[in-house]
């Protein structure tokens, strides 16, 4: 695999540094996104002492996701969740029949757009989110029933991401339609497309591997909060 992947090993922090730097919030040695966008954070991974900068970063009460594994927390901070991901990436997708309209989504669209993914994911998902990159869906009788779009964003890589459809509507392969037009645009510019699913959802592996996605790694995510 191209030494570009080994980013995908601390994917917040290179999004933070490159592609996505105007939305960091922190220093050199750690960044967070705003957290209206997104409750992401990294860290430089050679500073042997990044714990410390947590205060200076993080205010009392914030939640946090790191990515892998990191040194022991500060006594103030708690581990609320972790979550084992597969990370996956696509050099070849796999070529998909379109048979919907698939619509890129404006500023209008955002309420129900939140509404959708924290129907089906709550918590990942935030009302800025959609500044992170492009997001397209798919509407019937002018309601939003399925969407994915562009979430954590570097050099020469893309993380597909919010790959909802309704409960309504699942069965119609509308999310491998949105993949497939995500894909396409990303390996057009240059960029792979990556993903991380839960470990345990085998069902969307499945799919993920059908569309031309192969297993990278696993990859802990972990939610965090300050206490004091």
């Amino acid at each position: 695999m191209p030494d570009q992947y080994k980013k995908l090993d601390n994917p917040a922090w290179h999004a933070l540094t490159e592609t996505h730097a105007r939305f960091a919030l922190g220093n050199a040695t750690l960044k967070r996104y705003d957290p209206g966008i997104v409750l992401f954070a990294g860290f430089n991974v050679e500073e042997k002492n990044a714990t410390v900068q947590f205060d200076k970063v993080f205010n009392s009460g914030d939640s946090f996701f790191l990515f892998d594994y990191f040194p022991s927390l500060p006594h103030n901070y708690k581990i609320e969740t972790v979550i084992q991901c597969q990370q996956m990436v696509c050099e070849r997708p796999v070529q998909q029949a379109i048979t919907e309209q698939l619509v890129q989504l404006q500023q209008k669209d955002r309420e129900e757009m939140y509404t959708l993914v924290s129907t089906v994911f709550p918590g990942y998902y935030l009302p800025d989110t959609p500044l992170m990159g492009d997001y397209f869906g798919i509407f019937k009788k002018g309601k939003l029933v399925a969407m994915a779009g562009e979430r954590l964003r570097m050099n020469g890589l893309t993380e597909i991401s919010a790959v909802v459809t309704h409960p309504d509507h699942q069965g119609r392969k509308y999310a491998q339609q949105l993949i497939s037009l995500l894909d396409d645009k990303n390996l057009q510019a240059g960029n792979i497309p990556f993903l991380h699913t839960g470990a345990e959802n085998e069902r969307a592996i499945g799919i993920y591997e059908l569309l031309g996605y192969t297993k990278r790694r696993m990859i802990p995510v972990t939610k965090i909060k300050r206490m004091i």
